[in-house]
C-alpha cells in the first residue's frame, strides 16, 4: 500500500519555498507548481513542491551573465 500524501497548505507551501503567496498563485496559474482544489481550499502535494525546488536548480556557470567582466587597469 502506498504512503499517505503530505497536503501543504497555500501558505506552508510559499514558506516552505520563499516566495509569497502571490508568486505562489502564479506558479500554480502557469501550470509550474501542480496544486489541488477542495471546494474552497487549494492544497499541495509535499513531493510536488520539493520536484518544484528541484527543477530550479541552477546550473554551474549559467549565471556568467549577471556579473560583470573584472575591471581593465587604465592605460600605462
Amino acid at each position: 500500500m502506498s504512503e499517505p500524501v503530505h497536503w501543504l497548505s497555500t501558505r506552508e507551501a510559499s514558506q516552505q519555498l520563499g516566495v509569497n503567496l502571490r508568486t505562489l498563485y502564479r506558479f500554480i496559474d502557469e501550470g509550474e507548481l501542480p496544486a489541488y482544489k477542495f471546494g474552497r481550499v487549494i492544497r499541495l502535494r509535499e513531493p510536488d513542491v520539493e520536484r518544484f525546488v528541484e527543477s530550479a536548480r541552477i546550473a554551474p556557470g549559467s549565471l556568467e551573465h549577471l556579473y560583470p567582466e573584472p575591471a581593465r587597469p587604465v592605460g600605462r
